[in-house]
């Protein structure tokens, strides 16, 4: 059998909006307080975009940082995979607006939509596609715009004060040392569906929404939090013991374990859960909210650029969300 090629993270970086959205600016416009936001789920402020444009415009920054991270140049992209449920229009997804913008040859550019777990999903593609030997450099985009499809008002504050907006970058390209994607692990389950969706618009229904549904707020995310949080807390440990255990890993070897950042108590019950210190589980969902798909590759460049790990270190991302679906990637930085 032929030796399939070993995939490496070459670069990393992120972009968010300049705009900052404290919970004392929630405070205004809902029945709600800094305690109360910080108390359920760590959140301090969120960045939500003004100008910017939609989810493609801070994807295109987060790529060129990516980019500038991994030494590459437009020429040398053959693949582009962006990971997001907040495409700038309904189709055909910010791939195609990052290939333009960024003056990428005529490669293959398609979206990922899983939503909190789309990162690693995305990862984990690119790593086949740089194994198999049919590319060679990979630009790997989490970008989320969150804060246009919430409800700002009473009515929706328990998901409103959670989401922020951001994205984040990867270059994968072929190792030519010992780093590493040692394994990717993913997984769902759709009987949960509904605890966390957004109904409208959709193509199953005539016109694909109404005047009805609006007024009923069905264009709003929905999220039943006491199920999502009772999942996660079971589920991101179990995957991060995939990762290790596919790898032969014991917790001891792990330098940093990056999650998904959708809430602070999530990543703190996953701590004491894994039996290590917070020191060990990165968190910065205090700044930025949860970003979806972001979150991931914007807490790995924050952590990478903070030296919680280092080259030679083992590090697991791992990620719990909507579908539901959930994964893990273990790898040698």
């Amino acid at each position: 059998m032929e030796h399939l090629q070993k995939t490496a993270i070459a670069g990393i970086g992120f972009h968010v909006p300049d705009r900052i959205v404290k919970n004392s600016d929630l405070e205004q416009w809902m029945d709600t307080s800094d305690e109360w936001i910080i108390e359920r789920s760590g959140i301090k402020e969120r960045r939500w975009i003004a100008n910017e444009g939609g989810a493609s415009s801070l994807a295109i920054q987060a790529a060129k940082n990516a980019m500038e991270d991994a030494k590459v140049t437009p020429d040398e992209i053959d693949l582009v995979i962006c990971a997001t449920i907040t495409s700038d229009y309904f189709f055909p997804g910010i791939s195609a607006q990052v290939q333009e913008a960024l003056g990428l040859g005529l490669v293959g550019a398609f979206d990922i939509k899983a939503a909190c777990s789309a990162f690693v999903y995305a990862l984990s593609v690119g790593d086949q596609f740089i194994k198999s030997g049919q590319s060679k450099n990979i630009l790997v985009i989490g970008a989320e715009v969150q804060s246009t499809a919430l409800d700002i008002s009473t009515r929706g504050r328990n998901v409103s004060v959670l989401f922020g907006d951001g994205a984040g970058a990867a270059i994968l390209k072929r190792s030519l040392d010992d780093s590493e994607i040692l394994s990717t692990h993913l997984h769902s389950e759709g009987r949960f569906l509904k605890e966390l969706w957004l109904e409208a618009p959709a193509s199953k229904y005539k016109s694909r929404i109404t005047k009805k549904m609006l007024d009923e707020g069905r264009q709003y995310p929905i999220m039943n939090g006491r199920e999502v949080f009772r999942n996660a807390v079971r589920r991101f440990p179990q995957v991060i013991h995939e990762a290790m255990d596919a790898n032969h890993l014991t917790i001891d070897d792990i330098t940093q374990i990056i999650p998904h950042q959708a809430n602070l108590r999530i990543s703190q019950s996953v701590a004491k859960r894994m039996g290590v210190s917070m020191d060990k589980v990165f968190s910065n969902i205090h700044k930025y909210g949860n970003t979806t798909a972001a979150s991931i590759p914007i807490a790995l460049t924050e952590a990478r650029n903070e030296g919680k790990f280092k080259r030679g270190d083992h590090i697991i991302l791992a990620a719990f969300g909507a579908g539901f679906r959930w994964a893990s990637a273990a790898i040698k930085w």
